[in-house]
């Protein structure tokens, strides 16, 4: 899924709320502030085709779905290079991945050892180079842990992380 990249101020709190145009019509869903000036949201018709797949997704018993616990960001070429022009701390071999933003305290990821700041690049020997990767790998998840590869500080670590079921 691609983001909207905005300089609109999102603050803690703003996030879950629309981002409007001039003419007030919501063109998207704020996510996420990454730092002064970077924020992004979900395409409104990104949003529009979730809910109506939702709604005509039949519910199936006994299908339960992975929680890790993170918040977390498909690292674009346009991302990347903004982050790195920013002085993030990414270096610039890095080519693709999914940034984690947020790690929920008690969550399988932070029981896991995941970080903010962490990019996943492998799960279970499969490259990751999007957020829907990752709920793909979960959604047909056949092992009971997740064997991450991540970058962080610039190496690569590997990190396995146990996934809760929810209902």
């Amino acid at each position: 899924m691609e983001y909207i990249q905005t300089d609109a101020a999102i603050t803690f709190g703003n996030s879950g709320g629309p981002l409007v145009n001039l003419d007030g019509e919501a063109i998207g869903i704020n996510s996420m502030k990454v730092t002064a000036g970077i924020s992004f949201a979900i395409p409104i018709d990104y949003v529009k085709k979730f809910l109506m797949k939702t709604q005509d997704t039949p519910k199936i018993l006994g299908n339960k779905k992975k929680y890790m616990g993170i918040t977390m960001l498909t690292l674009t070429p346009e991302i990347l290079t903004e982050m790195q022009l920013r002085n993030q701390k990414i270096s610039p071999d890095v080519r693709y991945g999914v940034l984690v933003w947020k790690v929920i305290l008690g969550s399988p990821a932070y029981s896991g050892g995941l970080k903010p700041g962490d990019i996943v690049i492998e799960i279970n020997k499969k490259a990751v180079k999007s957020a829907q990767d990752i709920y793909s790998i979960l959604a047909d998840i056949k092992t009971k842990t997740l064997d991450m590869k991540v970058i962080r500080g610039g190496k690569i670590l590997s990190i396995n992380v146990e996934p809760e079921d929810i209902n």
